[in-house]
């Protein structure tokens, strides 16, 4: 009998001993059971592929210190345009970039700085798994002396502002499984009275979608909980995009800037969208309860939103300069945001730089293609393949034709810059 006792309390199933038993163990591992639990929903949820590092943990209670948005030029510069939701193709372009070594899906950059210029959400199936890998190579990037910026793309802030016009289906199911491993992350906290209650991001979140056919709701109900204004996914990673980043002289942003946002503030810009994506107060306009973006944001002048500069040949060269010289140093404006069919090019003498190929399928399926600047100096594409596109050949063969022009200066300085074929 007494043997039977030992035993039904050492297991827990026995009354008073055993309950006493469990509680202390529960009392005296909440760090590392709130830690496992969350490595295993990060486990289930991004494919076991992208954990982050070990001493990580997925709640952001003690945000790092606001990131700064002027950064010294590094010996190399990497851009990386629009990835949306396409994950194969992302990988694709990091390894073309050397930023990726291909075999590990570690961070195989070394001290190079890369900005990824935002859009990494919307038109695809992957944009949690991007999410998460995009923040495991940051911290692998730190630890080797480099660095990887994100920006905030137009398509991140309408999610948070819970605007689902170009989500997939497979985009719907990505979250819809989020939405499984992270609830049952809960139930398993739930368990142990120790541990600090979970906050439900689900509550508030509607349940109903009038307009939106029946077999989406919990999709939609998934991606409001999770990319909301402090939602999990938003918290996590959003948070730690900027809006705009100056590194050396190269000022990156999705869409564009105009005059209007230098007055403003480049730095107030990036502090304010910070505080509204990790919910905090600031003056912002609410509809139903919720923090509109803010209104910088939104508009075809919009910071995210503005194609002046990237849209066709036909950029407004003397406005652009205008905007440059009201920031000190500054000699480009590096942007994504607009479909580029011919690859990254560049107008207005190099300072209007253009680099979003329609990567994602769906998009233009386009060929993976980076931005390149080494010693702030040399600027040019690497490509997997310069003669992809037959125009390209044809503007080489019109600019050995027409005397008028020096060489090749024409793909320079007017559209394309310089190619260097990388085999990924």
């Amino acid at each position: 009998m007494e043997n039977n006792k030992s035993a039904a309390a050492a297991t827990g199933t026995g009354t008073g001993t055993g309950t006493a038993t469990a509680t202390t163990s529960c009392r005296s591992v909440p760090p590392l059971l709130s830690y496992f639990i969350d490595t295993f929903v990060d486990f289930s949820v991004s494919g076991g592929i992208f954990l982050p590092p070990s001493s990580y943990s997925s709640q952001n209670p003690n945000p790092s210190p606001t990131p700064p948005t002027h950064y010294p030029s590094p010996s190399r510069l990497v851009a990386i345009g629009d990835l949306h939701g396409d994950l194969p193709k992302s990988l694709q372009t990091l390894a073309l970039s050397r930023l990726l070594d291909p075999s590990s899906l570690r961070w195989s950059g070394g001290a190079a700085t890369a900005v990824q210029v935002g859009d990494v959400l919307d038109r695809g199936g992957d944009e949690i798994k991007i999410l998460y890998l995009l923040h495991r190579l940051r911290s692998e990037a730190l630890a080797s002396g480099g660095l990887l910026l994100t920006i905030h793309g137009n398509h991140e802030v309408m999610n948070a502002d819970a605007d689902f016009r170009y989500v997939t289906r497979e985009g719907l199911r990505e979250f819809l499984d989020w939405s499984f491993w992270f609830r049952k992350g809960i139930s398993m906290k739930l368990r142990c009275p120790d541990l600090e209650k979970p906050r439900n991001p689900f509550s508030g979140v509607p349940k109903s979608f009038p307009g939106v056919k029946k077999e989406y709701w919990e999709g939609f109900r998934a991606r409001i909980a999770a990319l909301r204004p402090s939602g999990p996914i938003a918290d996590r990673f959003l948070s730690e995009n900027q809006t705009i980043v100056v590194v050396g002289d190269s000022v990156f942003v999705h869409g564009g800037i105009t005059r209007e946002h230098v007055t403003y503030g480049l730095e107030r810009i990036n502090e304010e969208v910070r505080d509204w994506i990790r919910g905090r107060s600031w003056n912002g306009n609410r509809i139903g309860g919720r923090v509109l973006s803010p209104s910088y944001l939104r508009g075809s002048d919009g910071v995210v939103w503005l194609r002046r500069f990237s849209d066709g040949k036909n950029c407004d060269c003397e406005d652009l300069e205008r905007v440059l010289r009201m920031m000190p140093g500054a000699t480009r404006m590096v942007m994504g945001h607009t479909i580029q069919t011919e690859g990254i090019n560049a107008v207005c003498g190099d300072r209007a730089i253009r680099i979003d190929v329609g990567l994602s399928r769906g998009c233009t399926n386009g060929l993976p293609e980076v931005l390149e600047i080494n010693d702030g100096k040399q600027v040019r594409i690497l490509t997997a393949n310069p003669l992809y596109d037959q125009r390209r050949l044809e503007k080489v063969a019109a600019a050995v034709k027409d005397e008028s022009k020096e060489g090749l200066a024409i793909l320079i300085q007017e559209r394309r810059l310089k190619e260097a074929e990388v085999k990924a």
